[in-house]
């Protein structure tokens, strides 16, 4: 994200200004959309999310503190936005699964449409196989370039917490690589 003052943008956002959300929205959508992306369980979810994020953004803006940074700010709400978009998702899969025990056995469509798009790239993929809390911090420090301290301040954690879950995040992603490279071991691959 450009680094701007966004103080008045912000104040005059809060006020109704369409202009001002505008400019706030332009500036930071790539950002944001990146963001989502590396966070969201289900790609096909990311236009979705994006468009909550900007919706609770407009909810909340009057609720942002001045002094803190916005890029902060502003990446805690988006965080806290793929939370609450996974909870509803893990909502809408259960009441399918309960629908699918009252449907006929023939009846596949409801399993199609809660079926994951599968993923690509390796590192995403493994990087999807983290926990959400876990993802979080290794997209915030990796992907974001977000100090530790940041990470705690975006997402509203104890500084402890946050170098714990990155540990525990880079131990699972170091055992998922080496599974990988010894699967592509097994099936003839050469370094």
């Amino acid at each position: 994200m450009k680094t701007i003052d966004w103080s008045p943008w912000l104040i005059r956002m809060s006020q109704g200004d369409e202009e001002a959300f505008r400019m706030v929205y332009e500036t930071t959508k790539d950002h944001a959309y990146r963001l989502i992306y590396y966070l969201s369980p289900s790609k096909a979810d990311v236009p979705d999310i994006m468009s909550e994020v900007y919706i609770e953004l407009l909810r909340n803006v009057r609720k942002y503190r001045h002094e803190l940074s916005f890029e902060a700010w502003f990446n805690g709400l988006i965080v806290r936005q793929v939370r609450n978009w996974k909870r509803k998702s893990w909502r809408l899969f259960r009441t399918a699964e309960k629908l699918k025990l009252v449907t006929s056995p023939n009846d596949s469509r409801a399993s199609d449409s809660f079926t994951a798009i599968s993923e690509q790239m390796e590192l995403v993929s493994m990087l999807n196989k983290l926990p959400q809390k876990a993802k979080e911090v290794i997209v915030l420090r990796y992907y974001q370039d977000y100090s530790l301290e940041d990470i705690a301040n975006a997402l509203s954690i104890p500084l402890g917490t946050v170098k714990s879950r990155h540990h525990h995040a880079l131990k699972l992603l170091r055992r998922r690589y080496e599974e990988v490279g010894e699967g592509k071991e097994r099936e003839g691959y050469v370094y």
